[in-house]
């Protein structure tokens, strides 16, 4: 089947744009999130396509006022994946590798015009290859990009105008293969536990970005992890690769949310930069899909667009519900340089800690620390 990619030197196979590879868990995705400076304000947004499911869809969601309320919307791909469009909330690129444009239209109380500025060139972070026994977890290439935000959000008949001189945020294109839709009804031989043990921290400072991950297993070894300290401004060239770098997390007792976390790494030369983490308060990835029970990524709700909009406070939810234990911590920063000079900053705080992980005192799916 010909499509409007098919016009484009973008083939990865021999075949048509429309089909890629085998694996029906493959996607292609757009993620951002976006905050004020004083942390008042903090938005976030997903946009998936899920070629072999034949779907698209996308989610928005504002957290203002300690309340969280979120449009979810999906229709079938139709197999053309160069309409990036679902109903009122459309993502386009405006110019490749630095800027794009998000538009919802007001639609159940929520809306958007934003434009998103990239402060440098993006990273590329290594390539996330895991299996559960034989079968393959996640497959995944990301790229990864701090910025800028202009425009407005509109909620519940709310305007708030966004200026790029005091909202910053990240976005991500992410692709491969990773669980979407309905779940294997194939269960592995022999079962096993599910562990997941996730951290992610893109921050922005004012002439800088810091972007760290890590993904640990049961034992605390990690399998990918990568840190970056990125002047404003740096080509591909420019972007600096840093080593050494881990995470000491300390928990609020009772909960498998972070109290609290100090980063440490060394720049090529051998010298040390630190960056302290305090959480203010968190936003719920479920509002955009990741771990949502109905509207997870790559679920059916029928051929037409469909949407939904649902609310809630994070603060007043339990964080022992699967559902609820992904989240970003909005949170305060301060990066420690080489010279001792300390840099203000802010950024998100990404957290997803399911099953065991033996340097943390979990032992199993969502034991508390203690």
């Amino acid at each position: 089947m010909l499509t409007a990619g098919d016009e484009y030197p973008i083939h990865q196979t021999p075949e048509p744009v429309a089909f890629s590879g085998s694996d029906r868990n493959f996607y292609d995705r757009y993620f951002f999130n976006g905050y004020s400076r004083d942390g008042s304000v903090f938005f976030g947004g997903a946009f998936g396509v899920y070629p072999h499911l034949n779907i698209m869809d996308g989610a928005f969601s504002i957290l203002k006022d300690g309340k969280q309320r979120s449009l979810h919307l999906s229709r079938a791909l139709n197999m053309e994946r160069m309409d990036t469009q679902v109903g009122p909330m459309k993502i386009e690129v405006l110019e490749p590798l630095k800027k794009v444009r998000i538009t919802i239209e007001e639609t159940e109380g929520i809306g958007a015009t934003l434009e998103f500025t990239g402060r440098a060139f993006p990273i590329e972070e290594p390539r996330f290859t895991r299996r559960q026994g034989p079968r393959m977890l996640m497959d995944v290439t990301r790229m990864t990009q701090n910025g800028r935000w202009s425009g407005e959000l509109r909620v519940d008949g709310e305007v708030i105008k966004v200026d790029s001189r005091d909202f910053f945020g990240t976005r991500d294109r992410s692709w491969g293969v990773r669980p979407i839709g309905a779940a294997d009804a194939q269960p592995l031989i022999p079962a096993m536990e599910f562990q997941f043990y996730w951290i992610w921290t893109p921050l922005n400072f004012e002439d800088r970005a810091v972007y760290f991950h890590v993904n640990d297993d049961a034992l605390g070894k990690s399998w990918n992890t990568k840190a970056m300290h990125v002047m404003d401004g740096s080509s591909a060239d420019e972007l600096e690769h840093m080593s050494a770098c881990a995470i000491d997390v300390t928990y609020k007792s009772g909960t498998r949310r972070a109290s609290g976390a100090v980063l440490r790494m060394k720049d090529q030369a051998g010298r040390d930069y630190q960056v302290d983490i305090t959480p203010h308060h968190h936003f719920q990835m479920k509002g955009i899909g990741y771990t949502h029970p109905e509207w997870g990524h790559g679920s059916y709700h029928g051929e037409a667009v469909n949407y939904v909009r649902e609310e809630y406070k994070p603060a007043e939810l339990n964080w022992m519900e699967p559902s609820n234990a992904h989240i970003q911590a909005i949170s305060k920063v301060v990066l420690t340089d080489p010279d001792g000079k300390t840099h203000n900053g802010f950024g998100a705080f990404e957290q997803l800690f399911m099953g065991p992980h033996e340097p943390s005192g979990f032992k199993d799916v969502l034991d508390p620390a203690k």
